[in-house]
């Protein structure tokens, strides 16, 4: 019986393909977009905790709080000092690398060509707590670090804007006045936080930027690397004892710094973006609905049109079961194929847009499963009125419809 009903619905939909197209064309939509949505949002999700991750191993970052006025550089009171960073080494166990860090966003002058690029004064530190590895040379000697000698390590992307594909190892690269060597060149890391591009700049030792681009002792950022086992609130916290003592900050007087865990800014973008994605599926999933409305109306045009049909069906004796059933299937076969479309159509929306974005493509059986499941189910809500009209018809009053 459920071989001879599958037969008849699927003879049903091929006597009319351009209607049973269009019929299925919403639950089309409706699973793409479900599926499109959930798996782009996940993959969203993934890319912000690796871009995150990337910035550095359990980092923190300690910066002066802002003040409002003209001027965006730090000065007085509210920079810190190299001898913050060196009490912070030496006095909160659980940190494994302190680096400070000076910034400025200079042109690069090299081989003919100019570029924009970031570039950051600190220590050796500073590979450490960025997860920052050579692609070739090497990192800074005492000597340099302590003469604040005119040696720098450059990314991947202000190699390849000056010196092309070519080794720019011993070569120079002009900064604001002056000429500095290129000792070593940083392995590549790619997209960053936001969109940055972490390859885009140019490291020097601390003395050698705080004495020829930004033209004092201040320390703009610290960057801190907590060990493995360490906790993060009782980390932050001596972080903070520590700070407000060496600061001379009052009880009850705010902090005029903070401390910036990068893992919560990770998971609250991750938490953003499945709300979203929740909200955007959600929305999608009302397509679905209008698609089994669709399928409904024509299930009971078809049952107008084949009236006769089912009355002939039934004087013959078929049993009201099985009419609902021929009917039934073939609602749920026209939302299954519309599932199966849809979930195909999903496949490829979401192939396309991860490899423009760069994304990552993280597939979700789940979702897809689930999907599918409920594109079946559609059929068999909206299917069963029109089912159950078919069925209980008048054998009779059936033969005599015109």
């Amino acid at each position: 019986m459920w071989g001879n009903a599958l037969l008849l619905a699927l003879r049903a939909i091929r006597r009319n393909l351009l209607r049973s197209f269009l019929t299925v064309l919403g639950i089309v939509i409706g699973v793409g977009a479900v599926v499109t949505m959930v798996t782009l949002g996940n993959g969203a999700t993934l890319m912000v905790s690796q871009s995150i991750s990337s910035l550095g191993s359990n980092l923190l970052v300690l910066r002066p709080t802002q003040r409002l006025g003209p001027s965006s550089d730090l000065a007085g009171s509210s920079a810190f000092k190299i001898q913050d960073v060196q009490a912070l080494a030496e006095q909160v166990p659980s940190l494994k690398a302190v680096a400070p860090s000076v910034s400025r966003t200079i042109t690069l002058v090299a081989n003919g060509q100019n570029w924009s690029s970031n570039v950051v004064g600190s220590d050796n530190e500073y590979f450490v707590t960025g997860n920052w590895s050579l692609a070739d040379g090497r990192m800074f000697t005492d000597d340099e670090l302590n003469g604040g000698r005119a040696v720098c390590v450059i990314g991947q992307t202000v190699r390849q804007e000056l010196f092309g594909q070519t080794n720019p190892i011993g070569d120079r690269v002009r900064i604001r006045n002056f000429d500095c060597e290129i000792i070593g060149l940083l392995a590549p890391k790619g997209q960053g936080a936001m969109g940055m591009d972490q390859d885009d700049m140019v490291l020097l030792p601390l003395a050698t930027a705080q004495r020829r681009i930004s033209g004092n002792t201040n320390v703009q950022s610290i960057l801190l690397s907590m060990t493995d086992t360490a906790d993060v609130d009782m980390t932050t916290n001596n972080i903070n004892q520590l700070m407000r003592e060496r600061r001379k900050l009052a009880p009850g007087e705010p902090n005029n710094f903070n401390v910036m865990d990068t893992k919560q800014i990770a998971q609250t973008l991750s938490g953003t973006i499945r709300t979203m994605t929740g909200l955007l599926g959600a929305v999608a999933a009302v397509s679905l609905l209008v698609g089994g409305i669709g399928i409904m109306n024509i299930m009971l045009v078809s049952v107008t049109e084949r009236t006769r049909e089912i009355g002939i069906r039934l004087a013959v004796g078929a049993l009201e079961r099985e009419v609902l059933l021929q009917f039934l299937i073939e609602a749920v076969v026209l939302s299954a194929i519309g599932g199966v479309a849809g979930l195909v159509f999903a496949l490829f929306a979401c192939l396309a847009v991860t490899s423009l974005m760069g994304m990552p493509f993280l597939f979700n059986p789940g979702i897809n499963l689930l999907a599918f499941v409920f594109s079946a189910a559609i059929g068999v809500v909206f299917g069963y009125f029109p089912a159950r009209r078919a069925a209980q018809l008048n054998p009779i009053d059936a033969l005599r419809h015109e």
